[in-house]
């Protein structure tokens, strides 16, 4: 059995990472697999690329003209938006491999066209990372459920026009994934549910299969031990928040992260406690949190990852809308609780009281409240913290994950008989 993974980077983000995760899972399964990227910053040889001079100027030139129709619009979504216009040479590249099935992962960013999908004549499974899949073209719909119909006058967009950008996608969408041989899967029991919804993927099979994570590298480390080595004061409550570009994403919530942690710094935080941001450079004018805060940038190895949740406290998430984040399931595996707002699929990760705190959406006074109950219930926090780490070994272990793909990937081909997997 061949597998060919598609993802339009190799690292970088949640999806490319969960993609790299799930790729080396099922290679150890005994599947031959590759992945092929269009945006290669790793050395990995089996990890695909066309990365010819003029192959990357073309597609950096694809990526810009692909955005201008979303730039015609009042909102200028062009992190949360993608047309999928312009052609792509996946059909050419695929065929080299010779694969049984090909395994889409993010196909934004000028990687595929959407009428490419029903040229490869392979079973496709498609694991979803976000939305982008069954909407007009948004990666993330915030309270927009027009997908459930077809797109049109879309929020994200800013539009008032039925016939615009996103319905013209959505029809698009329609007519070319008519007849795919597809399978969705949806790491989340909520995005699943979304799936099954929308009038593009509702008569389609869409099997819940979580991301996974290797539990013998993200594992607790002694929270003294990951202080020394990082030079985080020992004597302090640590809060954590990373997410790449968090800062400047509104879909990962800063906006309501800022006035969350200057309450809790005015309810006898400020000295106790600091803030440690990884994913981000501190900005030119840092805004005040009350409280100090550090900036880390960009983490590339998952030692420093795992020191740095280990040395946390609590991670807080305060994302708007999230599918199955890996910065979670991260932090839980070094027994970090976590906060978070109760949206998405955050749930099926965080148990309320019991592995971290789920704060009503968006309800900036609920989102401090549970960082101070973590933060002043040091008792407590450990026992969220075994929980936690428990949890994760339990529902999320990269072994049975890949396992799972792996009878998926046997039943599509024939091999074996069908199970789902809800």
């Amino acid at each position: 059995m061949k597998v060919a993974m598609l993802n339009t980077f190799d690292g970088g983000g949640g999806a490319a990472i969960a993609a790299g995760r799930l790729f080396r899972g099922i290679q150890q399964k005994g599947v031959e697999a590759s992945l092929l990227v269009q945006f290669k910053t790793g050395d990995a040889r089996d990890v695909l690329c066309n990365d010819a001079p003029w192959r990357r100027m073309a597609r950096s030139l694809k990526l810009y003209l692909g955005l201008l129709p979303v730039r015609l619009y009042a909102n200028k979504p062009e992190n949360n938006f993608s047309p999928a216009l312009l052609p792509d040479t996946l059909i050419g590249q695929l065929s080299g491999l010779a694969p049984d099935i090909v395994h889409l992962h993010w196909m934004a960013a000028g990687f595929c066209r959407v009428e490419t999908l029903a040229k490869f004549n392979k079973p496709l499974v498609w694991t979803l990372h976000d939305s982008w899949a069954f909407t007009g073209g948004c990666h993330v719909p915030f309270a927009c459920k027009k997908y459930r119909e077809r797109c049109g006058a879309c929020p994200v967009l800013g539009s008032s026009h039925q016939a615009d950008l996103s319905r013209w996608t959505w029809q698009r969408k329609e007519k070319a994934w008519r007849d795919l041989n597809l399978t969705v899967v949806a790491p989340s029991r909520w995005l699943a549910d979304c799936a099954r919804a929308s009038a593009l993927f509702r008569n389609l099979r869409v099997e819940t299969i979580p991301n996974g994570l290797d539990l013998t590298r993200f594992r607790p480390v002694e929270k003294a031990l990951a202080r020394d080595l990082l030079g985080v004061p020992q004597e302090k409550k640590l809060i954590l928040f990373g997410a790449v570009g968090g800062a400047s994403d509104r879909n990962k919530g800063f906006h309501l992260l800022l006035p969350a942690l200057q309450k809790v710094a005015a309810a006898g935080w400020k000295a106790a406690a600091e803030l440690i941001i990884f994913g981000a450079s501190e900005p030119a004018c840092p805004p005040s949190f009350g409280m100090p805060a550090r900036y880390l940038g960009r983490l590339h190895d998952d030692i420093s990852l795992v020191l740095l949740y280990a040395a946390a406290d609590l991670f807080v998430s305060p994302s708007l809308l999230e599918n199955l984040p890996n910065t979670v399931m991260e932090a839980m595996a070094c027994s970090t609780p976590c906060v978070a707002f109760n949206q998405g699929g955050m749930p099926e990760l965080i148990e309320h009281q019991r592995t971290g705190y789920l704060a009503r959406p968006y309800e900036i006074d609920d989102l401090a409240a549970g960082i101070i109950q973590i933060l002043g219930d040091e008792p407590g926090r450990q026992e969220m913290a075994q929980r936690a780490r428990r949890k994760i070994e339990k529902e999320f272990s990269l072994d049975s994950v890949a396992a799972r793909y792996v009878g998926l990937y046997r039943e599509i081909l024939g091999n074996t008989p069908g199970e789902r997997h809800d």
